[in-house]
């Protein structure tokens, strides 16, 4: 293991966007009248947009779209008051809202509502196009060989076609919607940068990261440094998959392309050592496993299931995501399920992040009842879905013999251990290249897209003129300025494993360690980082559940080797 030179800043993150709250007598009573009529308002409307974003995501129909846009613009007017905001300004200036909840409710209010002071034309635009972007995007399906294929189909291909050929045309196939969107989405990146510009921010991207209650230069150390500890270790575990892949499809290592990697961005390790990890879960019921599981826990799943829309059809988004519908137990899930490992782990992650939301404690004032930060529910996500590629949980859920858990274990660690540098190495991809892209737009981005890809993949570009198929990342659209999330999920992942493993259930190691049937792990979360939702900061709910701030150096111990 590399010595860790880490530098955490976690001091100087931002707590929040207003100036914090200095000792003055108290004159609460005003702001909590203000919160009710702003609740009253705002819960009703949030509620049947997410019903209808429901809608819309699982048919496709235009209708629902449209519907949906009426919905946010309604709520984004709320938000973009000006009188409004000017009173929750004189709240924060006056130094006198004391009582925590209160003071924390404040504080998520002047961010929301200062990131939406803009004229109506511009904000109308901007919801105008974003909605446009996500219907056409979910509404496309992709052309092969004179047919219409799902993302599913794409996936398999990629994951079993030995014809390079064929699989060169899959994974182009994958990427047509970036070119389709390419220009509308251009187009919005524009107008959010020009909302940003008139709040006082440098772009859209800077001000998202810092009404994130985050630092843009703290984030550029922790991606700094990521990329240092994880540029040996990637190259050599990427140098061994090379040549078992090269092997496969009968050429050279030096000729291998972005097609010959099971993903179409190489962010998930393929399946190719001594043992393919799918072959456990064929003809296995993925949803009956997730369930099972999470009931071994503590954490009951089986409303969500019941509610959730889990299966591939003509119309429906083609990925996967968990929706909070009203703050107050109706949560559900969206999947395309198939059994495989991919979606064991996409399945278990997106139930992480379903029972963040069922178990907030219902007690809690509304604009509370969300996840301290919107990295630690993915870090949740992210804790649950490494279960897929672990040895003794496939053992327990898949009732396996030692001798075939001992093959598994073999093989196992490596794909985990190589699946999280592969994801740093993915995550540097992202995150460098959404900074660019709302720093300037109009550069050249698909060349830049390339230039990143090959500095942090090691992936060679395809010949010709790159296209915009980068743009086919769903996360561009529907999560702008977001994906640094992942990663920071992904260390807080690891100090949580730490803390379960050695605090709250007093082991040396992890070794053998599956979770399966041990209910003092969902007591731990739900009493210590779901029942709380945002009422602490997340920099204090971490130090609150886990005894320290958030710290690199767990996920170092755990996978950089």
């Amino acid at each position: 293991m590399k010595k860790l030179l880490f530098v955490w800043l976690v001091g100087y993150l931002l707590a929040g966007c207003s100036g914090g709250v200095a000792q003055k007598p108290s004159n609460e009573e005003p702001f909590r009248q203000f919160l009710q009529t702003h609740v009253a308002k705002v819960e009703p409307l949030s509620t049947k947009a997410n019903l209808v974003y429901w809608e819309a995501a699982t048919t496709g129909k235009p209708e629902k779209f449209e519907e949906l846009k009426q919905l946010q613009l309604q709520i984004r007017r709320i938000y973009s008051d000006a009188n409004d905001f000017t009173r929750i300004k004189a709240f924060d200036e006056s130094k006198s809202v004391r009582e925590p909840r209160l003071a924390r409710q404040l504080d998520k209010l002047y961010c929301a509502y200062l990131q939406n002071q803009i004229e109506p034309a511009l904000l109308a635009q901007i919801v105008e196009l974003d909605t446009n972007i996500q219907q056409g995007y979910n509404n496309f399906r992709a052309q092969l060989d004179g047919r219409m294929v799902t993302m599913s189909d794409i996936y398999t291909i990629l994951t079993t076609e030995k014809d390079c050929a064929k699989r060169e045309a899959a994974w182009r196939a994958s990427k047509q919607v970036g070119n389709v969107i390419i220009d509308n989405f251009l187009a919005l990146v524009r107008l959010r940068n020009q909302a940003a510009r008139k709040l006082g921010f440098d772009n859209y991207y800077t001000m998202s990261i810092i009404l994130g209650e985050q630092n843009p230069k703290d984030l550029d150390v922790i991606f700094d440094e990521l990329e240092w500890l994880t540029r040996e270790p990637f190259a050599r575990l990427k140098k061994d998959l090379d040549a078992i892949l090269a092997q496969s499809y009968g050429i050279a290592p030096a000729d291998l392309m972005p097609w010959h990697y099971h993903d179409p961005f190489f962010q998930r390790t393929p399946l190719v050592y001594e043992l393919d990890l799918d072959q456990y879960y064929k003809g296995r019921d993925v949803e009956q496993l997730a369930w099972e599981y999470y009931a071994s826990i503590g954490l009951s799943v089986m409303d969500i299931l019941a509610r959730s829309d889990l299966h591939d059809r003509e119309g429906k988004y083609p990925h996967a995501f968990s929706e909070d519908v009203d703050r107050n137990g109706d949560v559900r899930v969206l999947a395309n399920l198939q059994d495989t490992e991919r979606w064991m782990e996409t399945l278990l992650h997106e139930l992480g992040h379903a029972i963040y939301d069922k178990y907030h404690d219902p007690s809690e004032p509304w604009l509370l009842r969300e996840p301290a930060h919107s990295f630690t529910t993915e870090a949740i996500a992210m804790f649950f879905g490494r279960l897929s590629r672990n040895a003794a949980w496939m053992q327990k859920m898949l009732d396996l013999s030692d001798d075939e858990t001992a093959k598994i274990k073999q093989v196992s660690d490596r794909y985990l251990q190589f699946q999280q540098i592969l994801f740093v190495r993915w995550a540097l991809v992202m995150y460098n290249f959404e900074k660019a892209l709302y720093a300037n737009p109009d550069q050249d981005l698909n060349s830049l897209w390339w230039d990143l890809v090959e500095k942090y993949q090691l992936l060679k570009r395809p010949p010709g003129k790159p296209d915009a198929g980068w743009a086919s990342k769903l996360h561009f659209t529907t999560a702008p300025c977001y994906y640094h999330n992942y990663m920071l999920g992904e260390l807080l992942a690891s100090q949580l494993h730490y803390h379960i493993v050695h605090k709250v259930l007093g082991l040396e190691s992890d070794e053998g360690l599956s979770y399966v049937g041990d209910p003092r792990v969902g007591e731990y979360l739900r009493k210590n980082v779901f029942g709380p939702g945002a009422r602490y900061t997340w920099q204090e709910m971490i130090v609150r559940a886990t005894g320290e701030p958030l710290s690199p150096k767990y996920f170092v111990q755990q996978f950089v080797r």
